[in-house]
């Protein structure tokens, strides 16, 4: 469905003083024709065709007006109104205004009582009644223009090394064309928020949660170091591009893609805790070692040069061994005094 923008005259203001006339009129002549009718009974004489005329004339009147009153359409900045006429699209008003348009014309928008966890439709309390029609009426028929902000609920995916871990993302979006949006989808609310999570599943299952070997998440098969929680800018925007590509039918334009919340599964978090506990241990392990491999290098080295005492290799090793310990050991050293001879 091709959109229509409606360029006609707005003539909202012009019809109001119209529609205003004529009620003010009709209820003239129904006053002035019941008054002629009653004055005609009290006197006992026949009533006139002419009164009974103008009365006719004037309820009809007072029903155009009132059938009048539906062409009148208030627009707000970044709001539209898709309009219909017996089944017909046709048109689109999307200029801020106020618009008067065929009273038959109706407002269709299949997504107006749609609420999703989205900056529209946050605090919005749910109504019941008379209340509930209300809202799904008017101004509830509007498309609005404005950039809004899905967030759907975190979801439970398999990265590509089968681990299971949950992920939310943020969708900025808005809708460009509204006639796709109405008429080329059932709603195109709901229709958003499925693409947002197939997207996501489709992508999140390239990644590995932490970097990991012989992964290729580019496809160009060479292995890389993407990951979930290190490229989550990249893997934000191959999200992004990947529901574009599935709401572009349906009007919508997807501005932005973030990542809110990254985190394993709870079943296998402690498990993976213990795993970056242990890593970080060994990583710590290696520069300490290396440290110390380094300190004892030098002292050797400091001890050689200033000719301070000459070591043997078995006497190297043993003061090798004990540096290590002082410098690699969690705990202080307790140090033995040798008070005798050094052999």
């Amino acid at each position: 469905m091709k959109e229509k923008i409606y360029t006609g005259k707005k003539m909202g203001i012009l019809m109001l003083a119209v529609v205003i006339v004529l009620f003010i009129s009709s209820v003239t002549v129904v006053i002035f024709s019941v008054g002629k009718i009653e004055a005609a009974d009290e006197a006992g004489a026949a009533v006139a065709a002419a009164d009974i005329a103008c009365l006719i004339g004037g309820i009809l009147l007072f029903i155009v007006s009132a059938v009048l009153c539906g062409g009148f359409k208030l627009l707000n900045p970044n709001e539209a109104v898709v309009l219909t006429l017996f089944g017909k699209y046709k048109g689109t008003l999307k200029e801020a205004g106020f618009y008067y348009v065929n009273p038959f014309c109706s407002s269709y928008n299949p997504a107006a009582s749609t609420k999703l966890r989205q900056s529209d439709d946050i605090g919005i309390k749910p109504k019941s009644g008379t209340e509930q029609v209300a809202a799904e009426s008017g101004s509830s028929k509007k498309i609005s223009l404005k950039m809004m902000t899905l967030n759907n609920n975190k979801q439970k995916i398999n990265d590509c090394l089968g681990n299971p871990v949950e992920i939310g993302i943020a969708v900025i979006w808005k809708v460009v064309d509204t006639a796709k949006a109405v008429f080329d989808v059932d709603n195109y609310k709901e229709f958003l928020s499925l693409q947002c999570d197939a997207a996501l599943r489709e992508i999140v299952r390239i990644y590995p949660y932490d970097v990991a070997q012989n992964v290729d998440t580019t496809g160009d098969g060479v292995a890389d170091e993407g990951s979930l929680r290190g490229s989550s800018e990249l893997v934000a925007a191959r999200i992004k591009d990947e529901i574009q590509k599935r709401v572009a039918q349906a009007g919508l334009e997807v501005v932005e893609a973030r990542i809110t919340y990254l985190a394993y599964a709870p079943e296998i978090a402690a498990a993976m805790l213990q795993r970056q506990q242990a890593s970080a241990v060994v990583d710590a392990r290696k520069l300490i070692v290396d440290g110390a491999v380094g300190m004892v290098q030098m002292a050797l080295d400091s001890l050689s040069e200033n000719k301070i005492v000459d070591l043997d290799d078995e006497r190297k090793a043993a003061m090798v061994s004990n540096l290590l310990v002082v410098l690699c050991g969690n705990h202080d050293a307790q140090p033995v005094v040798n008070s005798g001879s050094l052999y």
